[in-house]
């Protein structure tokens, strides 16, 4: 018989953060997840250890770069 689990809030947010580590690293998403572990708590599932996702300024100024590209799409597809 298998039982049902839901994931927890800390879990989804562990998954946000292998996103956001992923897009920022451009890496691939797969080993991340695979390296998961997880356990069974009151609130679902909870993963024991989340990937850290650490800024500095090269990754400050991709931010920056990026949001101004995007703005610059928003000028040119309103003209």
């Amino acid at each position: 018989m298998s039982q049902e689990m839901k994931l927890s809030k800390q879990a989804i947010g562990a998954i946000m953060m292998a996103l956001q580590k992923s897009l920022m690293e451009q890496t691939d998403i797969v080993p991340v997840f695979e390296a998961f572990k997880v356990k069974q708590s009151e609130e679902g599932l909870v993963v024991i250890n989340p990937p850290l996702v650490k800024f500095n300024e090269q990754t400050s100024e991709q931010f920056e770069s990026a949001a101004t590209e995007l703005d610059e799409d928003k000028v040119s597809e309103g003209a």
